[in-house]
């Protein structure tokens, strides 16, 4: 279940508050690790049910990765030194952290740790309703959703500062907090950490 505040209007649009605190672990699909989800849409769907799904999951072993048939996901290593993956029998080596990498994920795929454990920063959504992307970024920059966008902001190091047009619509997010920001008015996020900005938009009937 997703947990969130929202923290009001912003220029028209809405910001909501989802807390690291309020997070329950639970495990993968295929029970070979943990994850902790940030935001789903629709709310409370569950691993069958979501349009899009992002989280942060702790890898702490070798083994598979669920398959999810339709989806596909953006995988970002946001803490460790990283991992082999085999996907459909093609290697993809993830040894950097911070920077995204989009796979299908009903291919079968195996991870391989470099160095001990890792905390990746997922994003998965079916690619039948969604399109996603995903950058991360440091120092400051503008953000703006557009019409019908879902856009996330996730402080996966450090702390960030969404700025907007007012005090009150302004939002200090500590280390793994989101806000997910819907509607019109111009915001800023600033960190002097890493900062994960997803795009999240349905596709047109």
């Amino acid at each position: 279940m997703t947990s969130g505040t929202d923290s009001g209007a912003t220029g028209g649009g809405t910001a909501r508050i989802h807390r690291a605190v309020d997070r329950p672990a639970a495990r993968w699909k295929n029970g070979g690790g943990v994850t902790r989800e940030i935001a789903v849409r629709p709310d409370r769907a569950d691993m069958d049910e979501f349009e899009w799904r992002v989280s942060l999951a702790d890898v702490t072993a070798d083994g598979p990765f669920s398959a999810f048939p339709g989806v596909d996901r953006i995988l970002t290593v946001a803490e460790g030194a990283g991992m082999d993956l085999t996907i459909a029998g093609e290697h993809s080596l993830l040894d950097r952290r911070f920077e995204p990498r989009r796979f299908a994920g009903d291919r079968p795929t195996d991870c391989r740790l470099l160095d001990g454990p890792v905390v990746n920063f997922n994003v998965m959504y079916r690619r039948d309703a969604t399109t996603a992307e995903v950058h991360v970024t440091t120092g400051e920059q503008a953000l703006a959703p557009e019409p019908g966008e879902t856009l996330l902001v996730v402080a996966l190091e450090g702390s960030a500062l969404i700025d907007g047009p007012t005090p009150e619509s302004s939002a200090a997010l500590d280390r793994h907090d989101a806000a997910q920001l819907r509607g019109p008015g111009v915001r800023r996020v600033r960190t002097a950490g890493r900062a994960a900005v997803v795009r999240l938009r349905p596709l047109s009937s």
